[in-house]
């Protein structure tokens, strides 16, 4: 580290760790006088250790940070350290070949380092185990990494937020798979990629806002199959995109957005006749 990235490096801790108490990880107050690093000390500011700002036994994990960002040929010597946060931090500057192992490590913020930093080939090879890492961050790391057409361990998740991420990301031969979720937000995803005919399959999803996302795709020869949904939303997707011949329907619909939405496709149409609607203009915000 140069002598201005140092200055750069103390400048901003004054700021940020000003308010943090120093304090060793295993709660008891620092003895810089009993630690191994201690020799460090004398070193120049960027250069060695500097309690407060950059300290290996401190609790304040930016402390740790700043310390191994220092001196990063210590790090492999940190992944068995009994301070979790040593130990994640550890891993961005370790070796590695030594990353392996820690992929069992207890803390799941060391396996989600862990799982950055591997080769894909490495994660490739521990997928099996990975797929069924009891955290959901670790397997979401996972899911964000791999080739897509790798995903098939993670496509029955437990978790939504990862099946959704698989679906974002799966090939579209095997997106089908996954048409049928029971979380919306995973058919969400499904409906804005998959193309036809399956997407035409979830023209009947149970969900509203599905539905708009399938209205927003189907080709515009079948978006009259979707004149009568219940959902206003769906309605007023189809009067923006169908053929002006199929509109007249939605000429009188319930929503003044949708009748709105048809008009302006159809300016010659007759005024529709005034009547009850069955909710308020404001019905939907």
């Amino acid at each position: 580290m140069s002598t201005a990235d140092a200055a750069e490096s103390t400048e901003a801790a004054d700021v940020s760790d000003v308010d943090i108490p120093l304090r060793h990880w295993s709660g008891a107050a620092l003895d810089c006088g009993t630690c191994a690093q201690r020799d460090l000390l004398q070193r120049p500011p960027g250069q060695g250790c500097q309690p407060g700002l950059a300290c290996l036994h401190d609790a304040y994990a930016r402390r740790i940070s700043r310390f191994l960002s220092w001196h990063p040929g210590l790090a492999d010597a940190q992944l068995q350290h009994p301070y979790f946060e040593v130990r994640a931090i550890a891993v961005r500057h370790a070796s590695v070949f030594r990353l392996p192992a820690l992929l069992r490590d207890p803390d799941e913020t060391v396996r989600m380092q862990v799982v950055q930093r591997l080769p894909i080939a490495q994660l490739l090879a521990h997928l099996p185990m990975l797929a069924q890492d009891p955290h959901r961050e670790v397997r979401l790391r996972v899911a964000q990494r791999i080739d897509p057409a790798q995903l098939g361990p993670l496509l029955r998740d437990p978790d939504y937020g990862v099946r959704e991420c698989v679906a974002a990301r799966l090939p579209l031969p095997l997106l089908s798979a996954l048409a049928h979720d029971p979380d919306r937000a995973v058919r969400l995803r499904v409906a804005q990629r998959l193309e036809m005919p399956a997407l035409l399959a979830l023209a009947d999803d149970p969900e509203g806002e599905v539905r708009r996302a399938v209205a927003q795709r189907l080709p515009t020869a079948l978006l009259p199959r979707l004149l009568g949904d219940p959902d206003w939303r769906v309605r007023w997707e189809v009067a923006q995109r169908a053929a002006p011949a199929a509109l007249s329907p939605l000429l009188n619909d319930d929503d003044p957005e949708v009748r709105a939405a048809a008009r302006q496709r159809l300016p010659l149409a007759p005024a529709p006749q005034a009547g009850p609607s069955t909710h308020g203009s404001n019905a939907h915000g």
